[in-house]
């Protein structure tokens, strides 16, 4: 059964009134934030390439009040260990028994910040979580809040004593995608407001947890036309033959790009696909999936430039996606 446009409408009224509440606390950012809404809703992860001071945490924790969920913040340091993100079995002397004893991953919005000063074996730890929403700890499953996102942050300039993100890592992110320097009206409004800290001003919420659940399960509905999926499907081929790319776009990629292009469609008020809502997503739903070739980064090609040409040169199908 498709999404029909009443459906289509009260899906795009909520998730305006979500972007709404956050942008009350990160001023100026309006697309970033429906980027942030759009991936929470399509059931999927963030990674915030950014400086620090830019509103990474005030993201998390304000998307978190909006849904009335919870959050919690990890610090990724060199010393971190697995344990210290999915918790720990803990023997009880009374009852002679092993307590398991709940990570920070144990929240619907996670946010991970600095995830490349982590060791891999670290970082590994998230990748269960962000697959199946479980952590596994001592052969015992361990199902995770719903809804369940990761919202990690590197720091794309300073690189001492960090580790690259691998590449079944960074491919379980749904989106990559940076927030950056609000613009001069937005700083100013900023100033004005600053007396106070941005933790200490409650958000008010917009709808329970359960409703972004049933809003995920919703956006499924959202049609597709098999040309859109044709068209998706050509982008990703082109990834793999793109001259400048070692590796191009996985099976996982193609099939997040389709999935968040359904969101994506339903957060405008549409129940269905159009070619320019691909466009939208390509370059933050695919670009941080491709490595390039070394010779190609030495000359200084960027993946979000290689996928912006392939826009170019891919031709999208006929908007007839509604029919």
């Amino acid at each position: 059964m498709s999404m029909t446009p009443e459906q289509a409408a009260w899906f795009a009224d909520v998730a305006g009134r979500i972007v709404t509440n956050v942008e009350q606390v990160l001023l100026g950012k309006t697309f970033v934030i429906r980027l942030a809404v759009t991936t929470m809703l399509s059931e999927g992860h963030l990674l915030l390439e950014d400086v620090p001071g830019t509103g990474k945490t005030s993201l998390a924790r304000a998307m978190a009040q909006s849904v009335q969920g919870s959050t919690n913040r990890i610090q990724f340091t060199p010393d971190l260990l697995p344990g210290d993100i999915t918790g720990i079995s803990v023997y009880d002397q009374r009852t002679q028994e092993f307590d398991f004893h709940r990570g920070p991953v144990f929240a619907n919005i996670v946010l991970a910040d600095e995830i490349n000063r982590a060791s891999p074996k670290t970082q590994s730890a998230l990748l269960e979580a962000m697959e199946e929403s479980a952590v596994t700890v001592d052969g015992v499953n361990h199902r995770l809040a719903a809804p369940f996102m990761v919202i990690a942050t590197q720091n794309p300039v300073e690189q001492a004593g960090t580790y690259r993100l691998p590449e079944a890592q960074l491919d379980r992110f749904l989106v990559r995608t940076s927030i950056g320097y609000p613009d001069h009206a937005a700083t100013v409004r900023i100033l004005e407001t600053s007396s106070a800290p941005s933790a200490s001003v409650p958000l008010p919420s917009v709808v329970p947890a359960a409703t972004v659940t049933e809003m995920a399960a919703l956006a499924r509905t959202v049609h597709v036309d098999p040309t859109i999926a044709d068209y998706v499907a050509r982008l990703v081929d082109a990834t793999r033959a793109a001259g400048e790319v070692r590796l191009g776009v996985s099976v996982r990629g193609a099939m997040g790009l389709v999935r968040a292009a359904r969101v994506y469609a339903a957060v405008q008020g549409r129940h269905y696909v159009t070619p320019d809502d691909v466009k939208a997503l390509a370059v933050p739903v695919l670009a941080h999936r491709l490595v390039l070739d070394a010779e190609a980064e030495f000359d200084g090609v960027s993946a979000t430039s290689v996928v912006a040409q392939l826009l170019v040169e891919t031709p999208p199908p006929a908007d007839r996606a509604a029919s």
